[in-house]
């Protein structure tokens, strides 16, 4: 235990729309217990930031006795929250490899839109950088190589896949059906 307090961790990792709403989050800490209290978290986050011009590059604030950092693409709203004692660098070095990993799996078109049609990705992407709060991987070809990898087998069997990949098994199925 005492090994991994010394590890850089993230209390959590969140993907918002440009009016503050959830696309994608991950928390990584107790700060934040029930739902509503998530989501408390969310909308004064993105208060404090929306009026900043964190486009070009990432944005740090300190808030709650927490280090945010930011950065905002389109009508999306990337944050990674970790606490007041972390380095700064390796936040932003997260959300960066968070970021350019979305990015090449959206095939640039990163938008709420694309992100809400892709959030299989998106959430894979959260696994692949951050578990249980300690980081995993920031470089973005990898984060981006291991989800595309996990990409649909739809020969597998159904209780070796994923829900989406299910999903989207059963869906190919029905189709090929109406089609006979």
């Amino acid at each position: 235990m005492i090994l991994l307090d010394l590890c850089p961790s993230v209390k959590n990792i969140l993907l918002l729309d440009s009016e503050g709403k959830r696309v994608a989050a991950k928390y990584f800490s107790d700060d934040w217990p029930t739902n509503n209290s998530k989501e408390a978290f969310e909308k004064t986050v993105f208060t404090k930031t929306q009026k900043t011009n964190a486009r070009t590059e990432a944005d740090i604030i300190m808030f709650e006795n927490n280090i945010v950092v930011y950065k905002f693409v389109q009508d999306l709203h990337f944050y990674v929250t970790g606490g007041e004692d972390e380095n700064e660098l390796i936040l932003a070095t997260v959300l960066q490899g968070f970021f350019d990993a979305v990015g090449i799996l959206l095939r640039g078109n990163v938008d709420k839109k694309e992100a809400l049609e892709n959030l299989d990705l998106i959430l894979m992407c959260l696994d692949e950088v951050v578990d249980g709060g300690i980081v995993l991987e920031t470089d973005a070809n990898s984060i981006a190589g291991k989800v595309a990898s996990h990409g649909i087998d739809s020969g597998a069997p159904l209780s070796e896949q994923t829900i989406s990949q299910a999903l989207a098994t059963a869906r190919e199925h029905f189709t090929r059906s109406l089609l006979r």
